[in-house]
């Protein structure tokens, strides 16, 4: 029998490299019968950190060696949410199925549990016909999650309907597949392990699967992406022609469409790549009109407050619900290099959490490239010395950014002051009615680590917390706005020390720092009764 790893090397292998940039100009298909594509997959950021980034590469597939399998995109859904979504996709979706169908790619309609609608059509009939093979890996009804090559999936399925407190029984609301996806002559129609035994027939290797529901059936149909690597087909996932099943009012408690990244990022890390719309089409990938989050993007490039382990699950829980997610992690083995920084250019805002990096010029552009476009700016305890050296200047092929505390943060970082038993935080003057104070209790907060030397801020920046430390005289601003040249909103904060990610009102602080960054309303602090109990 071929084993999960075998049969995924030979996907992989079976992906052509394009070695012509030109070709890929576009994004899209051709006119000589190939697809230019862009496949996104996971990869560890270094082999033992269990961190993953983002990896785009470019493929080249003959149309005529690929099929598109469309899942389950029904004509109507016990969930209402599920259905509109559907609705909304589908006209994009035809789009995409109309280009490859001209291109000479396969159509493969699979709207499970309809096939008696269409039963006397010659899409049908095309499946049918399709003689048996024999597989070393035996053909299944459902493939179901695999613990022996996949972790759990990332969001609940145990309420999956995200409608507005509406639970409908799970019964059969659709008839056929939605009118809004045309079935041509030549396409094939099937919701079983035909689909394997044609595209056998016709010498197809190749498969774009979109449709619904991705933690589900995508993954889960005999036509789905476990069956057909199981077999050794070359698979890749249409992220923007898919949903997924999930309610944000069950784990992880994020929104809908951050639910749909997170299975995204688990087809990625364990299965296969994904593409885009764009890849066939040409031009911008489809977006849900309802998905209106604004992306953050949390850097992590420090290794003294392992906020590698504590930014993450802060942002999933109090950002997820609002914000499209992304982590960029630094390479554990290599200091001098943060990579996939490159979706920086894609956020909206962002948190840093970096300490004395000098990078490889092209990594700290893009850096700069962010603060030059005024986009807003969250930052942590050691980012004030983030890009400068403790001495020396960096070694060739290196770039440092000592002026960055100054210029961008406001700030005057100069050591610290070498306490041992935490501080004292309390309100600067006349800013209790700040934002970013909403819900952030006025007395003495205690908070751990050193007091950072940070007086005196530029004129441009306001003080919101100042902090305290036994034995020393000296009391400092630890939290401040500051309003960079070009408009772009910037907070700061000395503290973000491991154990500060367990209180509470550091994370109220922290989380109404990136919503006030991002010029939305701050939202209500959640009760404490209600946080004890883990609503």
């Amino acid at each position: 029998m071929m084993t999960f790893q075998t049969a995924r090397r030979v996907a992989t292998g079976m992906v052509a490299l394009s070695v012509l940039a030109a070709c890929f100009s576009t994004n899209a298909a051709d006119d000589s019968g190939s697809l230019n594509l862009r496949l996104r997959t996971r990869a560890k950021v270094s082999p033992e950190s269990g961190q993953y980034r983002e990896v785009t590469r470019p493929a080249v597939w003959q149309a005529k060696e690929t099929a598109i399998v469309i899942c389950d995109m029904w004509n109507n859904h016990y969930c209402r949410n599920a259905a509109r979504r559907v609705a909304e996709m589908a006209p994009r979706m035809n789009e995409v199925i109309k280009r490859a169908r001209q291109q000479g790619v396969l159509i493969i309609h699979s709207p499970s549990g309809c096939m008696d609608q269409y039963a006397d059509t010659p899409q049908r009939k095309l499946a049918q016909q399709a003689p048996r093979v024999e597989t070393k890996v035996p053909l299944q009804g459902w493939c179901y999650l695999d613990d022996k090559h996949e972790a759990a999936m990332p969001v609940s399925v145990e309420q999956p309907c995200d409608d507005d407190g509406a639970i409908r029984p799970r019964v059969r609301f659709f008839q056929r597949q939605i009118d809004t996806l045309e079935i041509a002559d030549g396409d094939a129609m099937t919701d079983n392990a035909e689909a394997f035994y044609l595209m056998k027939q016709r010498g197809i290797r190749n498969i774009i699967i979109m449709g619904v529901h991705t933690n589900m059936c995508v993954l889960g149909r005999p036509f789905g992406i476990r069956q057909m690597i199981y077999q050794g087909q070359n698979v890749v996932l249409m992220r923007d022609m898919t949903d997924t099943m999930y309610n944000p009012r069950d784990e992880p408690f994020v929104n809908h469409f951050t639910g749909n990244d997170l299975v995204f990022e688990h087809i990625e890390r364990y299965w296969c790549p994904t593409i885009t719309s764009a890849d066939i089409l040409g031009d911008e990938p489809f977006r849900f009109p309802g998905d209106r989050r604004k992306h953050v993007v949390v850097v992590m490039a420090e290794e003294g407050y392992g906020t590698a382990e504590t930014l993450p699950p802060f942002a999933l829980k109090h950002l997820g619900p609002d914000f499209k997610v992304s982590f960029v992690y630094a390479n554990s083995e290599n200091r001098n290099d943060v990579p996939g920084i490159a979706i920086l250019d894609d956020a909206d805002v962002a948190i840093w959490s970096i300490r004395r990096r000098a990078l490889p010029r092209e990594q700290l552009d893009v850096f700069q490239r962010f603060i030059a476009a005024g986009k807003p700016l969250v930052a942590i305890r050691t980012t004030s010395h983030g890009f400068s050296l403790s001495k020396g200047k960096p070694t060739a092929g290196l770039a440092d950014w000592p002026e960055f505390d100054q210029q961008i943060l406001g700030g005057n970082y100069n050591g610290d002051h070498g306490n041992k038993s935490g501080i004292l935080v309390t309100l600067a003057e006349g800013v209790s009615g700040h934002p970013i104070l909403k819900g952030v209790r006025n007395d003495n907060l205690a908070a751990f680590a050193s007091l950072y030397r940070t007086s005196p801020l530029a004129d441009t920046a306001a003080p919101l917390l100042i902090g305290r430390a036994d034995g020393v005289e000296q009391s400092e601003p630890v939290a401040w706005t500051h309003q960079r040249p070009n408009g772009g909103r910037v907070f700061y904060t000395s503290l973000g020390h491991q154990d500060d990610f367990n209180l509470r009102d550091f994370q109220l602080l922290l989380r109404n720092a990136v919503y006030w960054a991002a010029s939305l309303p701050v939202p209500e602090a959640a009760t404490e009764a209600a946080e004890e109990s883990g609503c």
